[in-house]
């Protein structure tokens, strides 16, 4: 089969389309014919081997896993003897952890979900990480009730198109923050309020939320806070930022935590994991028609490494997907 592999670390140019064996069938495996797969930060991350601090998880030298793609939307073609939750011919999305830029994937059932009739391939393999990610930092970390004022940074991003939606699922005030030329792609999807950040300076104390949702991973956490209720919760999603050691991850994984020990307000970071009971909580929003995914660009499986340049500006407009 055909499939985008890489042998060591670096830019887009160490990505490569190749001819390799298909993947094994093991007693608990499901096997997709790949018709999509999404294209996000992780895919950035394992690619460049950064942060460093990354590489005892993904591979010292080079990576562990030599298919890229995590995301994963397809049908069905065989399934272990051991498995007994699909079968053939099932249209599924959900996370390949060997890699999902391939013709073929393998996975476990508990990694996957049927994938809801409304929503196209391209649509569903967007939607695993980043839809998923969304849920938790609203639900499981922000606690968001209905009336609270949120705040979505990259409100236009792969993750922030599903926070800005499903924090209107929770009832919340929701106004997103991105650049001019997406202001009305983030209106589109149900923000009650968007701002521009390149005119507009939304951490300078004059407005505050309830939650903010940070998804750009930019700006500094002390700036964040003047942008905070007094007893309000920041959530830092990812390691996006920062230097070639930790990324962002010293920013959101110790100093907000840390910091948070000293101030009224909850200051915490989210390092996502998809679970086959949260992607299933997503696709029932998806189902009654109070998500759907945004797909910014879709690219051939041959486009991978351009997909990756584009993802790499930080100005994509939702999930860009590889159609297989």
């Amino acid at each position: 089969m055909k499939a985008i592999t890489q042998d060591t670390y670096g830019s887009a140019d160490v990505l490569e389309l190749r001819d390799i064996d298909d993947p094994a069938v093991g007693e608990k495996d499901v096997l997709i014919r790949v018709h999509a797969a999404g294209a996000g930060p992780d895919v950035w991350h394992l690619m460049t081997g950064q942060p460093y601090m990354a590489r005892p998880a993904i591979g010292l030298r080079r990576p562990k896993v030599r298919v890229r793609g995590w995301d994963v939307a397809g049908t069905v073609q065989a399934v272990g003897t051991g498995v007994t939750a699909f079968r053939p011919g099932d249209e599924v999305m959900g996370v390949a952890e060997g890699g999902s830029f391939a013709e073929s994937a393998v996975t476990r059932p508990d990694k996957l979900v049927r994938k809801p009739a409304r929503l196209s391939f391209e649509q569903a393999a967007a939607v695993p990480i980043s839809g998923v990610t969304a849920l938790q930092a609203l639900r499981d970390k922000a606690h968001v009730r209905p009336g609270q004022k949120v705040l979505i940074v990259g409100a236009a991003g792969g993750v922030g198109t599903f926070a800005v939606q499903i924090a209107k699922a929770f009832g919340a005030e929701v106004t997103g923050v991105c650049s001019t030329s997406k202001l009305d792609l983030v209106r589109s999807i149900g923000a009650d309020d968007v701002i521009d950040y390149t005119r507009q300076d939304f951490t300078d104390g004059s407005r505050t939320w309830d939650v903010i949702i940070d998804t750009a991973g930019r700006r500094p956490v002390r700036r964040l806070r003047r942008a905070l209720t007094p007893k309000g919760t920041l959530v830092i999603v990812g390691g996006d930022g920062g230097g070639r050691w930790t990324g962002g991850f010293f920013r959101g994984m110790i100093r907000a935590p840390l910091m948070s020990l000293f101030v009224g307000q909850r200051l915490d970071w989210l390092n996502s994991k998809v679970s086959v009971e949260d992607l299933q909580a997503v696709t029932e929003l998806i189902e009654a028609g109070k998500v759907t995914p945004v797909v910014g660009q879709s690219y051939s499986l041959s486009e991978t490494p351009d997909a990756i340049r584009d993802l790499a500006t930080g100005h994509a407009r939702g999930k860009l997907v590889i159609a297989v």
